[in-house]
């Protein structure tokens, strides 16, 4: 168990999973936090770390930072997301070790996990076959930066652990119509489809202000603003969404993630995370989610019901799927003392109720 009183670095402090394990640590008493925005230090530059380790000396670090994106966004920028990810776990597990930080969490991701893994995903079933194409420079920077924990506590005996969650959705979320998530771009669409069909133009006008879409905002005209809505699949009558709605998602609500990844920083130390006189260490990453899945086609429906949306939900079959199952086991999880307690529905409604507000 860390002191109260202990430096902890969050890197990625303002993101959707960073900002929620800040608060976490805040609640339960650590108030010794110390983050950077970008602005304030690049985590692609490894001087500008280095230095920032020099200076700061934290005693534990959440390695939260990562280049992230959905389908479109994983397909598009490739170098970017393989690059830039490799980077920042280079830059910041490198300087972790060279100052002696006795703490570490990795946060990853489960799409690090084959295309065809047998469901549900057991941390075991890491590199046992290909990869989603969509995704595989992420997936691949992630499976490094997982392995460079595991790597550097087998020779040097370090206590790095990484935790890989499942699709995450909360407060700060990413609302982008092309780059976010499923689950906020389903919200986001759907809420301004209602407000085109009800008429609602101020509500209409101050999301493009609060979000422009391709530059325009809520200043412009009607016809420009339902145009650019338009290119998104959003219309008074109806709605489209990518693909055929028939993959099943697991997803956890990003402050439950908070949760458990302070949890295993408290309470996991590396030794817990593989069965006593193994031969051969691996796989020590712990699965992160909440072992229930749902179908995209059926959020769907839970959203539109919750934002009361009148018209019809179309899916665009030609857009692709991504992998049609990826759910987690989370065994290991509920055996080192953590389940999750907020389900889909619940979820959706206080996302609605944050994103309005």
């Amino acid at each position: 168990m860390l002191a109260k009183t202990t430096k902890i670095y969050v890197a990625g402090h303002r993101g959707l999973v960073g900002s929620a394990i800040w608060n976490n640590l805040l609640q339960r008493g650590y108030t010794n936090l110390i983050g950077r925005t970008h602005q304030e230090l690049d985590l692609l530059d490894g001087v500008a770390v280095r230095r920032f380790f020099d200076e700061e000396k934290p005693e534990a670090v959440v390695l939260a930072a990562a280049h992230v994106g959905g389908i479109m966004a994983n397909l598009q920028y490739r170098a970017d997301f393989i690059y830039e990810n490799l980077q920042i776990q280079q830059n910041v597990i490198g300087e972790s070790f060279r100052h002696d930080v006795k703490k570490l969490l990795f946060l990853g991701s489960t799409c690090i996990y084959p295309r065809e893994a047998p469901q549900p995903m057991k941390e075991d079933c890491l590199l046992t076959s290909p990869l989603e194409y969509t995704n595989e420079p992420y997936a691949i920077a992630k499976i490094a930066g997982l392995k460079m924990c595991e790597s550097f506590n087998l020779q040097y005996g370090t206590n790095y652990i990484a935790v890989m969650p499942t699709n995450l959705y909360g407060p700060n979320d990413n609302f982008h119509l092309e780059n976010s998530h499923v689950l906020p771009a389903m919200i986001r669409k759907i809420h301004l489809a209602k407000c085109l069909n009800t008429h609602d133009w101020e509500a209409v006008r101050k999301d493009l202000n609060l979000r422009p879409v391709e530059g325009v905002n809520g200043e412009a005209d009607e016809a420009a603003i339902t145009n650019v809505l338009a290119k998104y699949g959003i219309e008074s009558d109806h709605v489209t969404l990518w693909g055929t709605g028939q993959p099943m998602r697991e997803f956890l609500w990003s402050e439950e993630m908070a949760d458990a990844s302070v949890h295993v920083l408290l309470n996991v130390d590396f030794k817990d995370t593989y069965e006593p006189g193994c031969k051969e260490i691996r796989n020590c990453h712990i699965n992160v989610g909440t072992g229930k899945e749902i179908s995209i086609h059926d959020v769907a429906m839970l959203i539109q019901r919750e934002i009361g949306f009148a018209g019809e939900i179309r899916w665009d079959s030609t857009k692709p799927d991504g992998t049609l199952r990826k759910l987690t086991d989370v065994t290991k999880l509920h055996q080192l003392g953590w389940h999750h307690k907020v389900e889909i529905d619940e979820g959706v409604h206080r996302l609605y109720e944050w994103y309005l507000h």
